[in-house]
């Protein structure tokens, strides 16, 4: 899988589910709200920057753009800096098509971690907990709705052999971070809606982890 599609699998990978130990039954029914208010109409956009960090690089790779749900199980990113290009998911098959080079296809079933994000992102923008449940399970944490946290792990143990955690940060109604841990080390930090024009010039993990639970 080339870098372009390991990057995507985090947005927005958004994904959220009931953790069978979450700390209190009042936190799932909460987990639960917040899933039910994050929902949005087809097609629902939102800005994003992402940080990179991968341990063959002594420098995280940087980029922005726009995530687009399009509707039913069609996604789109499209990244506008610093090179132009667009991924999408719809119909089972992934479309990449990069500035000054001919499209390039293949089967979803060739990306599992693909099929991951296709599953979060769906799920999340329609508000649908119970199709999150069946891929993950989540923990919640805050202290009230208006800032919270959802950490979520694979349930599918190949899938967790390739992502082991996700995080989401939020306020309210939107979801402001998204930090997703790989098995292998390497992580992606994606900066959402208002919070993507933060992203530092030169981002540090410890700098973001901070910034997406201060914000």
């Amino acid at each position: 899988m080339t870098s372009g599609s390991k990057t995507w699998v985090l947005l927005c990978s958004l994904t959220l589910s009931l953790c069978a130990n979450a700390s209190a039954p009042e936190d799932a029914v909460t987990a639960r709200s917040v899933v039910a208010s994050l929902g949005r109409p087809a097609p629902a956009r939102t800005p994003f920057a992402e940080a990179r960090f991968m341990k063959m690089l002594d420098q995280p790779l940087v980029v922005s753009g726009q995530l687009s749900w399009l509707g039913d199980d069609r996604l789109e990113r499209a990244v506008d800096h610093p090179n132009r290009e667009v991924s999408t998911i719809a119909d089972g098959q992934v479309t990449q098509q990069r500035e000054g080079r001919p499209p390039r296809s293949f089967s979803l079933k060739r990306a599992p971690q693909l099929q991951l994000l296709l599953d979060s992102f769906v799920a999340l923008l329609g508000g649908d907990s119970t199709r999150l449940e069946q891929a993950f399970t989540i923990q919640y944490h805050g202290d009230d709705a208006r800032r919270w946290t959802l950490a979520l792990t694979p349930r599918d143990p190949t899938l967790a052999h390739t992502v082991s955690r996700i995080e989401i940060d939020g306020r309210g109604t939107e979801p402001r971070c998204m930090r997703m841990q790989e098995a292998d080390g390497d992580l992606a930090v994606d900066l959402l809606g208002e919070l993507s024009g933060k992203m530092p010039a030169a981002p540090t993990r410890d700098g973001l982890a901070a910034l997406c639970q201060g914000g």
